[in-house]
Formats: C-alpha cells, sequence, structure tokens
C-alpha cells in the first residue's frame, strides 16, 4: 500500500472492517485527519509527517512506527501502544494519550502542550526539548526519562514517577508535582531547573541534584531532600517547613527569607550559603557546617548554633563575624 491516497485508504480502511491490519505500510505525509483507526495494527508503519489530526487511534498498535514530524493534534491514542515509536518533532498538542505507553518511545523536540498523559507510561522515553507546557501527566510514569531541556510549564505532575528522570536545565515554572500520592524525583537530575514558584509539597527529592536549580518561592513543605544536592541553588523565599535536608549540600545557595521551620539539617553543608532574613525557628541543626555562612537576621537561637559542627567565618544574626578559629 505504498504511495497511496487517503481516497483509497479510506476504502481500504471500510473493507477491512474493525481493527484493520496495516503493519509496515508506507502512509508518509498522507492527510488523514478525522479518520477512525481504533485498534488498528500499525505495527512499524510510515506515518512520517501524516497529518493525522482528530484521528482516532484509540487503542491503535503503533509499536516501532515512524511518526517523525507527523501531526496528531486533538488526537484520541488513549491506550495505544507507542514502544519504541519515534515521535521525534511530532505535535500532539491537545491530544489524549491516556495510559498510552511510550516506553523507549522517541519524543526530541515533540509539541504535546495541554495533552493530556494520565497514567500514561513514559518509563526511558526520550523527551528532550520537547514542549510539554499545560499539559496533565497525573500519575504519569517517566522514570529515567529523558526531559532535559523540556518546557514543563504549568504541567500537572501530581503522583508522577519522576524517579531517575533527568530534568537538567528543563523548565518547570509553575509546574504541581505535589499533591494525593507526591512527586517521586528520587535521584532526578533538575541541575539548573527552572522551578519558580513549584509546588512541591511532600516530594521526594532523596538525593536528587538540584544543583543551581532556581526554586524560588518554591513550595517544599515536607519534601524528603536528604542527601540532595543544591549547591548554587537559588532558594529565596522558598517555604520548607518541615523538610528533610540531613546531610544535604547546600553550598552556595541563595535562602534569603526562606521558611526553614522546624526542618531538619542534621549534617548539612551549608558552607557560604545566604540564609539572611531566613526563619530557623525549631530547625535541627545537630552537626551542621556553616562556614562563612550568612546568618544576619535570620530567626535562629544561641541554643540551635550551639549543636552546629562549625560556624568558623560565619555571619551571625546580629551582624557579628563568628571567629575562624
Amino acid at each position: 500500500m505504498a504511495e497511496i491516497t487517503r481516497k483509497e485508504l479510506v476504502l481500504a480502511l471500510i473493507a477491512a472492517g474493525p481493527h484493520p491490519r496495516m503493519r509496515g505500510v508506507d502512509l508518509n505525509g498522507l492527510d488523514m485527519t478525522g479518520l477512525n483507526l481504533r485498534g488498528a495494527d500499525l505495527r512499524e508503519a510510515h506515518l512520517s509527517g501524516a497529518d493525522l489530526s482528530r484521528a482516532d487511534l484509540v487503542e491503535a498498535d503503533l509499536r516501532g512506527s515512524d511518526l517523525s514530524d507527523a501531526s496528531l493534534v486533538n488526537t484520541d491514542l488513549g491506550g495505544a501502544n507507542l514502544r519504541g515509536a519515534n515521535l521525534s518533532r511530532a505535535d500532539l498538542s491537545r491530544a489524549v494519550l491516556q495510559r498510552t505507553v511510550l516506553c523507549k518511545a522517541n519524543l526530541h523536540g515533540a509539541t504535546m502542550s495541554e495533552a493530556d498523559l494520565l497514567d500514561a507510561d513514559l518509563e526511558r522515553a526520550n523527551l528532550s526539548g520537547s514542549v510539554l507546557s499545560g499539559a496533565a501527566l497525573w500519575k504519569a510514569n517517566l522514570n529515567d526519562a529523558d526531559l532535559s531541556g523540556a518546557d514543563l510549564s504549568g504541567v500537572n505532575l501530581i503522583g508522577a514517577d519522576l524517579s531517575r528522570a533527568n530534568l537538567s536545565g528543563s523548565n518547570l515554572l509553575g509546574a504541581n508535582l505535589g499533591g494525593l500520592r507526591k512527586a517521586d524525583l528520587s535521584g532526578a537530575v533538575l541541575g539548573g531547573a527552572n522551578l519558580n514558584g513549584a509546588n512541591l509539597i511532600g516530594a521526594n527529592l532523596r538525593e536528587a541534584n538540584l544543583s543551581e536549580a532556581n526554586l524560588s518561592r518554591a513550595i517544599l513543605q515536607g519534601a524528603d531532600l536528604r542527601r540532595a544536592n543544591l549547591r548554587q541553588a537559588v532558594l529565596s523565599e522558598a517555604i520548607l517547613q518541615g523538610a528533610d535536608l540531613r546531610r544535604a549540600d547546600l553550598s552556595g545557595a541563595t535562602m534569603d527569607g526562606a521558611d526553614l521551620i522546624e526542618v531538619n539539617l542534621g549534617e548539612a553543608l551549608l558552607v557560604g550559603t545566604n540564609l539572611s532574613r531566613a526563619n530557623l525557628r525549631g530547625a535541627d541543626l545537630w552537626m551542621t557546617c556553616f562556614e562563612e555562612t550568612n546568618l544576619r537576621d535570620a530567626e535562629v537561637t544561641n541554643k540551635q548554633l550551639g549543636k552546629a559542627r562549625s560556624l568558623k567565618g560565619a555571619i551571625l544574626p546580629d551582624g557579628t563575624l563568628a571567629p575562624m578559629e
């Protein structure tokens, strides 16, 4: 069925009945807008540049297919299998991808703005450089996915599994990663990511790399940040009430005005950190390293600071300089 026309395809679909078998078919660049391809076998099909806007691909089998540069705007792919498919630079804006299998799929540079990816399986998928602004990724599996440089602004990631995902350089401005089941970002790479104002309540960020990330005004209440790398991160006016930061590295971080009430900073490193005006009321500072840290006007007691491992060269809350010894 190479180089066929839309009319020939429609006639073939009518003749085939439900669940048409079209494995390996060449439909590159074809106009397939609005067609009913529900349950179709399109494994290893050639659909590069095809227009599948508003098509019905519910539960279709598209494993290993080539959909690069294809248009899938407003297309229903609910329950479809796209394992290992090539969707690079495809337009999936407002597409329905609920419970869709996209494991190991190539979505590099794809546009998925406002797409519905509820409970979608994107394990080990390549989403680098993709645009997912406003997308719903509630309960999605993004385990080991590559989201480097992706636009995730305003996305809903409540309950998503982002363990070991690579989000370096991604934009998560205003993203919602907290909520019901809490986001799993343990071991994730978020170096340089924009998480300004993100909702990360109760998120699992244990051993995550957040170096140089922008977490200004982010809500990290009750988050698990044990052993996290937050070197040079910006946490100005962030809310971290009750967060667990034991053995975290916050060296060089900017945390002016941060809410650190009742946080656990046991054995954490805050070398050269800016904590001016931070609220550390009730925080556990056992063996915390505050060398050359700026604590000017911070709300913290001498009793708390007495538990610290080192205050060498720190600027104390009253503006005086701690001894260098």
